[in-house]
């Protein structure tokens, strides 16, 4: 197992993320414990020494599973992060509440890295709100030493990003960024990656493989990968790109089988960084990918001075495509989701104004249509 340095500590570049362990009869809430206690003993008797996990995972059982199996070895020889669950706003007056539970559940007297979770469109205003003693409870903590670092997950974009380091960045000590090949211009990774190094925050990176996608290949990208490294396997791809990326300290991977962590755990035996010409080609095809995946808006914004119903409609479509391109997920219904409801896709009318100004001539009022039928809104 390779190893990062942050501070005084030293990190196993792979961390055990705790939000995908095996579960009994595809109920996520039910937890397959043998199978995880098993998953858990390898990783630690391999190196792994961060262990992720959070409130809301498997409907609440992760932090239980968490406390269970990892209290059997002494507690200074791992490092456990948690986070406050702020994507949801009712959570936001319940600080103190939540986080003692949460000391009860993972069954340790601190948490050694603890995370403001999920910052993004929908919750920036909560988190950043004076009233709910967010920031102060937790700075209260860690003077008590019941937390030892504090950092922050990250979903939103750019500008999110930026208004909560502005505010905040000084006590932030590492931030974690849905980062992938997939994702590096896709959902602007690179230049959120930039700001936290121009910020100097370390940067921990959650979603590696993109929820399994990347690790498969298609066709082009496949023969692409094994041109250049046919030793190589399609998710040590996903890891080797990660691990020529700076500032990049500890790198989690939601794993729910003993084989995925096997595999994983012997990538990370070696650091393999890709050099610049494989980086480059790899986020070139990947881009082509997206771009033939996806409808051909160059965001000229002609339909939006158009659009009777002043709708974003660059921003609705490069969602739509995100949508698409990655097979679902939780990114484009959370960002619609933080939208006033006027400016939603279920907002357009089909008056087709805009379709008559759009150079790429792209049938706007069919996306919509399915992209509400896709997120129901």
């Amino acid at each position: 197992m390779i190893y990062r340095k942050f501070q005084d500590e030293q990190l196993s570049g792979l961390g055990l993320g705790m939000m995908r362990l095996p579960v009994l009869d595809g109920d996520d809430g039910k937890v397959d414990e043998a199978a995880a206690a098993e998953m858990i003993d390898y990783a630690y008797q391999k190196g792994i020494n961060y262990f992720d996990t959070a409130w809301g995972y498997h409907s609440g059982n992760s932090e239980l599973v968490a406390g269970k199996y990892l209290s059997r070895y002494p507690r200074e020889s791992y490092f456990l992060a948690s986070k406050f669950p702020g994507y949801d706003l009712s959570n936001m007056d319940k600080v103190e509440e939540i986080f003692e539970r949460q000391l009860e559940k993972c069954q340790t007297p601190y948490f050694d890295f603890y995370l403001f979770h999920n910052v993004y469109e929908g919750n920036i205003d909560a988190y950043l709100n004076p009233e709910y003693k967010i920031l102060a409870y937790l700075l209260e903590q860690k003077e008590k030493g019941r937390i030892r670092h504090l950092g922050f997950s990250a979903h939103g974009g750019v500008d999110v990003i930026r208004r909560f380091l502005d505010a905040d960045g000084r006590y932030m000590e590492f931030g974690q960024l849905q980062l992938n090949y997939m994702d590096w211009h896709f959902q602007n990774a690179q230049e959120k990656v930039e700001i936290l190094q121009e910020a100097g925050i370390p940067i921990w990176v959650m979603e590696p493989l993109r929820g399994g996608k990347l690790a498969k290949a298609s066709g082009e990208v496949a023969a692409a990968m094994a041109s250049m490294r046919p030793e190589e396997t399609v998710p040590g791809w996903a890891f080797r790109f990660l691990q020529g990326i700076p500032g990049v300290t500890m790198v989690l991977s939601g794993m729910s089988s003993m084989e995925q962590l096997k595999a994983n755990i012997a990538t990370y035996e070696t650091d393999q960084p890709l050099s610049k010409e494989e980086m480059d080609t790899l986020v070139a095809r990947i881009d082509e990918e997206a771009r033939r995946a996806g409808l051909p808006c160059t965001a000229c914004h002609y339909c939006t001075s158009h659009c009777p119903k002043e709708l974003p409609i660059p921003e609705l479509i490069a969602l739509y495509n995100e949508h698409k391109a990655t097979g679902g997920g939780f990114i484009a219904p959370m960002a619609v989701g933080s939208m006033p409801e006027e400016k939603r896709p279920a907002s357009c009318i089909g008056c087709k104004s805009c379709e008559q100004v759009c150079p790429q001539q792209i049938k706007i009022s069919e996306m919509m249509s399915e992209f509400t039928s896709m997120i129901g809104m």
